[in-house]
């Protein structure tokens, strides 16, 4: 993944507006491609601003090194994002925020790393 970074911040994407897409769906929203912007962009901004501070694109699956920043800045920053720009804000919607992000920004990472180990051991 190191030779593709894109593969991962395509995956780190997808992920984030899936994230909006369900809790949009979760409130019986409509969900068309103009609210999903509106309710994502914060989250997707938080995330880039995670690549960056991370320099993500050295080591882009590593849980800690790259998940747990990119979490943290989509989650945090996202929220802080929707927040200023008039979003509203529940301490709940946080917890839930902070929860699912975690599980699908470091989690998919996790499972990247157990497969590369588990195929080395095999290959040795």
């Amino acid at each position: 993944m190191r030779r593709h970074p894109w593969i991962p911040a395509l995956i780190d994407l997808v992920l984030i507006v899936a994230f909006a897409g369900i809790g949009m769906s979760s409130h019986e929203e409509s969900v068309n491609a103009a609210t999903l912007l509106t309710v994502a962009w914060p989250f997707v901004v938080g995330g880039a601003i995670g690549w960056l501070v991370c320099l993500a694109w050295k080591n882009p699956a590593a849980p800690l090194r790259t998940g747990i920043p990119v979490w943290i800045l989509a989650a945090g920053g996202g929220m802080a994002l929707r927040v200023a720009t008039g979003g509203g804000f529940a301490v709940p919607f946080l917890i839930v925020t902070l929860i699912v992000l975690a599980v699908f920004l470091v989690g998919w990472r996790a499972i990247a790393a157990l497969v590369t180990r588990i195929r080395a051991r095999r290959a040795a």
